[in-house]
């Protein structure tokens, strides 16, 4: 699966005459490959240039575009110039949000053509999640609703955090994901107050929550979700603010369709925890973008202006986290249509006692 004409069609928008992809994502978005390569999209044809650790593969799986390798005397730069020159490029789109300062300016003396920042035509594509993408995710997701199956017969008061991330990490990857999405979160009691806290040595006991947020890549896409459980009897407060981000998440979820700001989505879910009384325990947005990469664009937070596309895929994950005592979110991923949206993710959300 790739996306050259996808990319050759929006050009003129840009005022482009070609687009140059170098980044991890931008490069696998455009022809479907993992490696270390250089693609340029033009209205006449597609180049991708790689080197010896990767031309085998790719002319086995790059599929819609020329493919050359570098060499000692024939580096990227000169290679994108030979397509500069045979296609009259005057103006090149380019990933600014992924270039640094040092590889522009390299870039900036190698070429003759002008350096467009074009980031927002990627974006916006990328954004949009195609079937042949949804059904990647859905896959992913698939994949990480069983691991989190396995996890709740597996954990034992006294085991740690570590433990629990491994067990979830061995499980995604026995069950068909490519690698993790992004390091695993688990974290318990007053541990759960940290919304991106690393797995410890701390042993989870009775009477506590466990928050696991995990994700895996299945067909180079991610899945994300979070699940907060309790080990033991909940106390009343437990339950209370278990019970409030239930009702945020699926308050935010009931308005979640195409064609509405990401702040919108964000205000409904962050009222119900505001009225309960939680509002500045509820730190950072309702939801994110997520695809090729676990943090992509549009957002669903209160800043977010943009009108979210049929297609984008947006987490749905409100929290509550009291300091030194413990904290909840639950996550779900879903993806957005014209009236509505599909939630990928199938784990029960109803607090779970173990």
């Amino acid at each position: 699966m790739n996306h050259l004409k996808q990319i050759a069609a929006r050009l003129p928008e840009y005022g482009l005459d070609a687009m140059l992809l170098n980044s991890e994502p931008g490069e696998y978005y455009a022809v479907g490959f993992h490696g270390e390569g250089n693609v340029v999209v033009t209205a006449q044809g597609c180049f991708y240039f790689t080197d010896s650790r990767y031309i085998e593969a790719a002319n086995h799986l790059i599929t819609g575009a020329e493919i050359a390798m570098t060499g000692r005397s024939r580096n990227y730069r000169a290679m994108v110039q030979e397509v500069v020159d045979r296609c009259r490029i005057r103006k090149l789109g380019f990933e600014e949000g992924y270039l640094s300062v040092a590889d522009y300016n390299l870039w900036k003396e190698g070429l003759t053509a002008e350096l467009v920042p074009a980031q927002k035509l990627v974006n916006s594509l990328r954004a949009a999640k195609d079937d042949g993408e949804i059904a990647l995710m859905t896959k992913a997701q698939e994949i990480t609703d069983r691991a989190f199956s396995e996890i709740l017969k597996f954990i034992q008061p006294g085991m740690t955090e570590q433990e629990i991330a491994a067990k979830l990490q061995y499980d995604m990857l026995r069950f068909g994901a490519e690698k993790m999405s992004f390091d695993p979160i688990v974290v318990s009691g007053p541990n759960g107050s940290l919304p991106h806290g690393i797995p410890s040595a701390k042993q989870v006991q009775q009477g506590e929550f466990i928050t696991m947020d995990f994700g895996c890549k299945y067909g180079g896409y991610c899945s994300d979700m979070t699940r907060t459980v309790a080990l033991g009897e909940p106390t009343g407060e437990m339950r209370k603010v278990y019970q409030t981000v239930l009702e945020a998440q699926l308050a935010g979820i009931a308005v979640t369709k195409a064609g509405v700001p990401g702040k919108s989505i964000d205000a409904a879910a962050r009222k119900v925890i505001e009225d309960a009384g939680y509002g500045e325990y509820f730190g950072h947005g309702y939801g994110h973008s997520l695809g090729i990469e676990i943090h992509e664009s549009p957002n669903a937070n209160t800043r977010e202006e943009t009108l979210l596309p049929v297609g984008a895929v947006v987490s749905a994950e409100p929290g509550i986290y009291l300091p030194g005592k413990f904290g909840v979110r639950i996550e779900d991923v879903t993806v957005l249509t014209a009236d509505g949206c599909m939630v990928l993710t199938k784990s029960p959300k109803e607090l779970i006692i173990l």
